[in-house]
């Protein structure tokens, strides 16, 4: 029987979940505030929703933001895959090596560093900045971490069942489709929704690479807060926080359920 958890260890927990989602939990109950001073509780009230849908440069900034974190999660998910099979199955030890520093290289180089790189490339390629120029670098930099998650998933997995199939004639595509994709899904999922969130949360390296017509939700956010805090600003984010968790909580319940379905599917399961 497992023992009890001690004070000390729920004090701890405790402690950490406050210091973690409390600032949230003050943002999602102050954008129900009916008084315009954001530090001033002046009752329960629905007026910052209505006045956040008068806002246009505030839902075009949000609406840019979302079709980007998906254009580039969709993208950075392809690639990280593709990069961790190349990593996983690369033949020669000393080229999986290279090859794992090159694409994992992003993850550890500051954001101003590669918001500036990014910046000169396009400058030197004459790529006019917006939308494109935007998704091009979240792909770049997300792609890295797609590759960790979908690499962690295929080292563990039972490449046996991919020899099987291909000794009953499967073509390695086919293989790859039938068997690999649908033991890696949870990774790629996972992927995909860590890429999606910073690609959303992204600030630095969007001001290095957008352009007129393609302000992200975080650079409008960053510059009205310089002139002070606007209550639609703490609605709009309590909607994007409950579209994120709605988003978790799907993917959450999605994966159990194939999880549930390969265990039944497998052979002396009850």
């Amino acid at each position: 029987m497992r023992p009890a958890p001690s004070l000390f260890n729920i004090v701890s927990v405790a402690c950490g979940l406050a210091f973690l989602y409390l600032p949230i939990a003050v943002l999602v109950v102050y954008s129900f505030n009916a008084s315009r001073l954001v530090t001033v509780w002046g009752g329960w009230s629905l007026r910052w929703y209505g006045e956040l849908i008068g806002d246009q440069a505030l839902i075009a900034a949000a609406r840019t933001s979302l079709l980007i974190a998906l254009a580039s999660a969709s993208a950075a998910t392809l690639l990280g895959t593709l990069a961790a099979l190349a990593i996983t199955r690369f033949g020669a030890d000393r080229g999986r090596t290279a090859l794992s520093a090159m694409v994992l290289a992003p993850l550890v180089m500051p954001e101003v560093i590669t918001g500036l790189s990014l910046l000169l490339l396009f400058v030197a390629i004459n790529l006019d900045r917006g939308f494109l120029t935007v998704t091009i670098a979240h792909t770049t930099v997300t792609m890295c971490f797609v590759a960790v998650v979908v690499k962690a998933r295929l080292a563990d997995l039972d490449r046996s069942l991919e020899e099987a199939a291909m000794d009953l004639g499967c073509p390695p595509a086919r293989t790859f489709l039938t068997v690999t994709l649908p033991l890696i899904a949870p990774a790629l999922a996972a992927g995909f929704l860590l890429a999606f969130t910073l690609s959303l949360d992204d600030l630095v390296i969007a001001s290095f690479t957008t352009g007129p017509g393609a302000t992200t939700l975080p650079i409008r956010i960053y510059s009205d807060v310089r002139l002070g805090v606007k209550p639609e600003i703490n609605a709009i984010c309590t909607i994007m926080i409950a579209t994120v968790a709605l988003a978790l909580i799907v993917a959450s319940l999605a994966l159990r359920r194939a999880s549930s379905a390969t265990t039944s599917r497998r052979p002396g399961a009850a």
